[in-house]
């Protein structure tokens, strides 16, 4: 059982400031509807880079994280420094992770693609070789390598997806953890607000000034094809680019 350091204040040279935008752009008018009301929260500077090579960490503890839901660990390397990693299963308070191309196959270590076998899972994977993980970092997410083909590693995503990747792209070994955040429930309105989510009203109940599904006597339905509050067809349109070129680098489609 992992033990989750719940009262734990964040260490303080790897906090700053959250700054709480309530989704409005820099022009100050509402770019992301339904956000706002948040609580203050410090961010959590997380090494997604895992840049520091061949140094040994240990694990100090494992707390929790207000703004992601996976948890993050708490790592402290033999010259004293600390960092946040994202927190992998079954990686508990004592063990000893390292980055490198030749660190072991072990959870919470991290190496090149080209350097992991076939089969095994990994996390916080990177698109382009030394910009940091930007792939699988949400609780229980992982991918597999499956194949290997010249400079690329094919990685099969949760959606079924096989993907290519750069061979010198680094990965962390194991699933992230906290995967039981999925059957969490809120539980009530109010605890909505405070993670920074504002309700969201049917078109059909707003006004015909506000939404194009809006007015009418009674409990009248869409009366149209449906369409967002901006008039655009709501349902059915694909909104993908046929020209995106990160496509070429699908392998086989989700299913």
């Amino acid at each position: 059982m992992i033990q989750i350091a719940k009262d734990a204040q964040p260490e303080k040279s790897l906090i700053s400031i959250l700054k709480k935008n309530s989704g409005r752009d820099s022009s100050g008018s509402i770019s992301v509807r339904h956000q706002g009301g948040r609580q203050k929260r410090y961010y959590r500077m997380v090494d997604f880079r895992r840049d520091k090579r061949n140094v040994e960490g240990q694990v100090l503890r494992i707390e929790k994280d207000p703004n992601r839901n996976a948890h993050i660990a708490l790592i402290k390397y033999q010259d004293g420094e600390l960092r946040y990693i994202l927190h992998p299963k079954d990686l508990a308070v004592g063990d000893k992770v390292t980055a490198g191309e030749k660190a072991e196959i072990k959870i919470g270590n991290a190496l090149p693609l080209k350097n992991i076998p076939l089969g095994i899972n990994v996390h916080n994977i990177e698109l382009y070789p030394g910009r940091g993980g930007q792939m699988m970092r949400g609780a229980g997410t992982s991918a597999v390598v499956v194949a290997k083909e010249d400079k690329y590693v094919h990685l099969k995503m949760p959606s079924g997806e096989v993907r290519k990747f750069l061979a010198d792209s680094f990965a962390t070994i194991g699933q992230v953890g906290n995967i039981d955040h999925k059957d969490e429930i809120i539980g009530s309105a109010g605890r909505k607000i405070l993670m920074g989510i504002r309700p969201t009203v049917r078109g059909t109940a707003q006004n015909p000034r506000s939404h194009p599904h809006g007015g009418g006597e009674g409990r009248s339905g869409e009366g149209m094809h449906p369409k967002t509050p901006w008039g655009k067809p709501a349902r059915g349109k694909k909104t993908r680019t046929k020209n995106k070129w990160s496509n070429s680098l699908i392998v086989q489609k989700r299913k």
